[in-house]
């Protein structure tokens, strides 16, 4: 027992020598905590006895990587997409295995930029979960524009924002109100106002140009000239955002830790670095050009995937995509759900559902714009008005700060009718 736990130790330590800077507290916001809830200890006894320095750091570094999350099954789908584009198997099974394998990826890019945000401090670490967040979104966005897919980006992105406001949210509370029926749930009202505030900016970004279409002439210019200024403002919006919560008010965005007496969250708050700086930063380097391999794949076999299994690529982009890119962190919030942490649970769905709105759709029409494609905020009338009455019917149930199973039901109802809409939509 005692040389294992020297093993462990020592591993440890080796674990770190990459770093090159010494590890600070880390304040620890809902994603952290949420997503820390999938992942799981890696046992080092066996690479701790590797006499090779630089190899050992190394097979330490591996396996804390690929093993250290309850996700690492779903890794497999990784090599199995690029074989299946290499022997040029059937598109559809190329789509849905990288989907698969974008699932787990997703969740290590969050835990690496956590062990990043150990050496750089709290303000450097918000930044980059703010800019790695949504990471997956934002490179499926990218490498769809360079297709010129602009109705896929829409599609994509106005699928992430409802699936967080309406699937995740709603389970999260239909579980949270469930395994709590006796008890009086609440949650902090004032990051909840916050979020829906600047969503209803959002909204309003994406109301005025559809409004303007039906105002005159030379619509495709006036439109595109107000999506483009819109955007420019929206990120402004998320700078101050990201001021508000990093710097001004950021006790209304740190998880309530303290107050809670559970194992979880105690194990969470002693947590420490396993991945030195520098080799945190390779790996993400590294877990970001995979994801935008996979990225690509999707991206060129959507089409393909959508004859193939006989649903339109609107379905497949409003709903299907999100679930699965973003299942890792939806995981997180319903687990703490369960838990009577609901706080949690909002600040990574409500949170998720801001930067898509405010980051990565503005950012979008941004790099369009550089590249030379065009790529408005008009989202067209069906689209434009789920994702006005999501963001209105969220911001009713989570106006009076209290929760029960009703509330759930109703937001997983109206994803499932808007679900049905796409469904039946050519």
């Amino acid at each position: 027992m005692a040389a294992n736990q020297d093993y462990e130790a020592a591993a440890a330590t080796w674990l770190l020598e990459s770093g090159g800077k010494k590890a600070v507290a880390m304040r620890r916001t809902a994603h952290n905590v949420s997503s820390s809830s999938l992942r799981k200890k890696s046992d080092l006894a066996l690479v701790s006895r590797i006499r090779v320095g630089f190899l050992r750091a190394f097979l330490a570094n591996l396996q804390e990587v690929l093993l250290g999350t309850k996700l690492s099954p779903l890794l497999l789908a990784v090599p199995f997409a690029i074989l299946a584009h290499y022997r040029h198997y059937g598109r559809a099974w190329i789509f849905g295995l990288s989907l698969v394998g974008l699932t787990p990826l997703a969740e290590r890019v969050s835990f690496l930029t956590e062990q990043i945000a150990y050496y750089t401090g709290p303000t450097v670490g918000g930044l980059l979960n703010a800019t790695c967040g949504n990471a997956t979104e934002l490179i499926i966005a990218i490498l769809a524009l360079c297709q010129r897919k602009v109705d896929l980006v829409k599609y994509s992105l106005l699928g992430s924002i409802l699936s967080n406001l309406l699937l995740v949210l709603g389970t999260s509370l239909f579980c949270g109100g469930i395994a709590n029926l006796y008890k009086h749930q609440k949650f902090d009202r004032r990051q909840a106002d916050v979020n829906s505030m600047l969503l209803l900016l959002g909204l309003l970004c994406h109301v005025l140009p559809l409004m303007l279409k039906f105002s005159g002439a030379n619509v495709h210019v006036s439109t595109l000239g107000l999506s483009r200024a819109s955007c420019v403002l929206m990120l402004v919006a998320y700078i101050a955002y990201l001021l508000f919560q990093l710097w001004t008010h950021r006790q209304l965005f740190e998880a309530q830790e303290a107050e809670e007496d559970d194992d979880d969250v105690a194990a969470a708050e002693d947590e420490s670095p396993v991945i030195g700086f520098w080799g945190g930063f390779v790996w993400l380097v590294l877990m970001t050009c995979v994801i935008a391999l996979l990225s690509e794949y999707v991206v060129a076999t959507i089409e393909s995937a959508s004859d193939s299994w006989g649903l339109s690529v609107s379905f497949i982009s409003v709903i299907l995509l999100p679930i699965v890119g973003n299942a890792a962190e939806h995981a997180g919030a319903i687990i703490f759900a369960f838990k009577n942490k609901l706080d949690i649970s909002l600040g990574v769905a409500l949170g998720s559902a801001t930067q898509i709105a405010l980051f990565v759709v503005p950012l979008s029409v941004i790099v369009s714009w550089i590249i030379g494609v065009e790529m408005d905020l008009d989202l067209r009338v069906v689209e434009t008005s789920c994702l006005a009455l999501s963001i209105i019917v969220t911001a009713f149930v989570l106006q009076d700060g209290t929760s029960h199973y009703l509330k759930g039901i109703v937001l997983l109802l109206c994803y499932f009718v808007i679900g049905a809409c796409f469904f039946v939509s050519p």
